[in-house]
């Protein structure tokens, strides 16, 4: 099934967000396929909206002392950490056909990103009443999914060369007795980011049966406005 891809590279997490929401709306108006975008954003800290304020474990103005920003966002689950050598993932997908309930599709998201890893020599797992992949008591990858209008947005972030001291910010994902982990950590080497875009590109395409287009955002922007003959509305 035909799909588009795209990489923002290293952005700004509300720039990102606003992206996220102007390609949903496409979606939802089906003036394009399902799309998967990349990126990794600077230091940033996300509440979802089940998210209890007491997971965060530093006052705001520590934070931006700091350089980490932070933000509530409409997601589902706790807290978490996004920064430098993590790979973030937003599939804007619609879920109104073959899939029974949101919860398949998480664990489609999770069966693609056990599937990079295993690439990497790297045997990660489901985790039996939790959200994420997982290796032992470590959280290699969280998953945070919203939908609207039965269009996916915000998705997984995949800790690759992420250093993991950030974490302690905050009470990941709310749990108190779990660890994260990383690619490099596991690996015990630096790991080279296309790399591990290409190999979790892969995974979804292999998972949910998608071939990818790579395509910029500006491109399909553009087409819009001549579709409408103006703004995006």
């Amino acid at each position: 099934m035909k799909a588009f891809f795209m990489d923002l590279g290293r952005l700004d997490y509300k720039k990102a967000w606003d992206i996220q929401l102007r390609v949903h709306e496409l979606r939802v108006k089906d003036e394009i396929p399902d799309t998967l975008i990349f990126v990794e954003h600077p230091h940033v800290i996300t509440l979802g909206r089940f998210g209890k304020p007491e997971n965060l474990l530093t006052p705001i103005e520590e934070l931006k002392r700091r350089g980490v920003s932070f933000y509530r966002v409409e997601r589902g689950g706790d807290i978490t950490y996004h920064g430098p050598g993590q790979l973030v993932g937003y599939p804007i997908f619609s879920i109104k056909n073959g899939y029974p309930g949101i919860r398949a599709f998480i664990e489609r998201m999770e069966d693609a990103l056990i599937y990079a890893l295993r690439t990497f020599g790297i045997e990660a797992e489901k985790k039996e009443g939790y959200i994420g992949v997982w290796l032992g008591e470590e959280k290699l990858a969280a998953i945070g999914v919203a939908v609207k209008r039965w269009i996916t947005f915000h998705g997984f972030a995949l800790n690759v060369n992420t250093d993991l001291d950030y974490f302690k910010l905050i009470r990941p994902c709310g749990l108190i007795d779990k660890g994260v982990t990383s690619i490099e950590e596991r690996l015990k080497k630096r790991v080279n980011m296309d790399e591990a875009k290409e190999r979790v590109k892969e995974g979804f395409e292999k998972i949910f049966n998608l071939a990818f287009s790579e395509v910029k955002y500006e491109t399909i922007m553009d087409q819009d406005k001549d579709s409408h003959g103006g703004e995006v509305r």
